[in-house]
């Protein structure tokens, strides 16, 4: 994140004070946006911190809440594991055997993609870790030795 800010207070600075801006930096302000975004969605995923409506599952009772959860993992854990590694991964494939490259940078674009499938790795990784958790917690009211 600070070398994204880094890059575009550069790149203001060379547009104004010197009356070009650099070539590369807008590009890689773009690239390292879609890092940080993906990136960070996946941490923000792990925490548990991402926006979520929970009113009508609120009003469920304790084991359909639980399988409610279970089934959302399994679909957010299909969605990391075909979307994001499957497909990511096809298209970092497809970009470096086509051997596409950035215009200013020159770096190849499978390793610009490569934000996809490694972000897929870790929201397929938090995802089995908050499955885990929701199957092995003990219910609401359940306590030991009552």
């Amino acid at each position: 994140m600070a070398l994204l800010v880094i890059d575009v207070v550069w790149g203001v600075f060379t547009r104004y004070a010197l009356g070009q801006q650099a070539k590369w930096s807008e590009e890689l302000a773009r690239f390292l946006l879609v890092w940080v975004a993906l990136l960070g969605g996946a941490v923000a995923f792990g925490t548990k911190a991402h926006l979520g409506v929970d009113y009508f599952v609120g009003r469920l009772h304790p084991d359909a809440r639980r399988w409610t959860a279970v089934v959302a993992h399994l679909v957010v854990l299909f969605f990391a594991g075909e979307v994001l590694l499957h497909g990511g991964a096809r298209v970092v494939s497809e970009a470096l055997h086509l051997e596409q490259t950035t215009p200013a940078l020159g770096w190849k674009m499978g390793h610009v993609y490569l934000a996809l499938p490694i972000s897929g790795l870790f929201v397929a990784l938090f995802t089995l870790e908050n499955l885990v958790e929701t199957l092995t917690r003990r219910p609401a009211g359940d306590e030991a030795g009552s």
